[in-house]
């Protein structure tokens, strides 16, 4: 049954990767109908048929393409609760396990977010990005279910990964919405932005949403750091150590409370802020992957 369980997850990870695919190609021809689209009105009617024609493509593909990303949460849902099932444990033993649920996590930030604000144009990027995380996760990260090795075995385990995962997938979300200002902004500042931009909302708004994130998730991952220390207590007898993991996690909390320290007190906004959150995304990205695989110390639970 164990066997069984294993090879159903893999059947839904790659049923996954196939629809987010499928997702990926519909906002690339969302995006492609919204640049033909003309960026100002004409008053001939065959300029306003063609507008007409490319607004009505441009939302089935949009669409289309969020029916594709949810239908693929679902099933990457399903891919790491088989895994689970299969490790008879939480599914959080390795590189793997953590890449496909970071996956599961980023695009249920994005579907969350995208319910309040209009954020169908980054569905492109995150489909993007959730393929090439579960491609590198099955080619290069996949390892069989294992049973945890001891110092996993704890409750900690649940509590802090779950506080980890969530945080790192609305971090990154905050940081695909700074990088998205960033580039509209050079835009914007060489003559105005592409007409397959003139559904992104304006750079106030993009401020405004990635420090929403970073404010909503930070005090989670505070928490996430605090009860890291708790199950380390446990685990090895000791709150700190300053392994790799424990101080690459200080100086990402560090990261985002200059951040937010910074457009809190001193009232930095735009430019600077953007690529002081890129830089605090950077860190956990470097957490996750370079200490994860090539790091020394006791969290080395990559599975290479």
């Amino acid at each position: 049954m164990q066997t069984t369980w294993a090879y159903i997850s893999n059947y839904f990870i790659y049923s996954a990767m196939a629809v987010f695919a499928i997702s990926f190609v519909a906002h690339a021809f969302e995006t492609a109908f919204a640049v033909r689209a003309p960026e100002k009105a004409d008053v001939t009617q065959g300029n306003l048929l063609v507008k007409t024609l490319d607004y009505q493509r441009t939302e089935k593909a949009a669409r289309i393409a969020t029916a594709m990303m949810i239908l693929g949460f679902i099933l990457l849902l399903g891919g790491v609760i088989a895994r689970g099932l299969s490790n008879k444990h939480v599914p959080w033993g390795n590189m793997y396990e953590f890449s496909i649920t970071g996956a599961l996590a980023f695009t249920g930030a994005y579907l969350a977010a995208l319910r309040k604000y209009d954020l169908r144009w980054l569905g492109l990027f995150i489909s993007l990005a959730v393929l090439l995380t579960l491609g590198t996760a099955i080619t290069l990260l996949y390892r069989d279910s294992a049973p945890l090795v001891p110092a996993l075995k704890s409750t900690w385990l649940v509590i802090h990964v779950v506080a980890a995962i969530i945080s790192g997938g609305v971090f990154l979300l905050a940081n695909v919405v700074s990088g998205a200002y960033l580039y509209l902004d050079y835009k914007e500042s060489r003559g105005g932005r592409p007409a397959w931009l003139t559904r992104v909302p304006t750079l106030e708004v993009l401020d405004q949403l990635s420090y929403r994130l970073v404010a909503f998730v930070f005090p989670l991952w505070t928490f996430a750091v605090i009860a890291g220390a708790i199950w380390a207590e446990s685990a090895w007898g000791r709150y700190w150590g300053w392994d790799p993991k424990e101080t690459w996690a200080f100086i990402t909390w560090v990261a985002y409370a200059a951040y937010l320290h910074a457009r809190v007190t001193i009232g930095w906004r735009g430019r600077r802020a953007a690529w002081l959150c890129i830089l605090a995304g950077s860190t956990f990205l470097f957490n996750y992957v370079y200490v994860n695989v090539w790091g020394t110390g006791k969290h080395t639970y990559s599975g290479l």
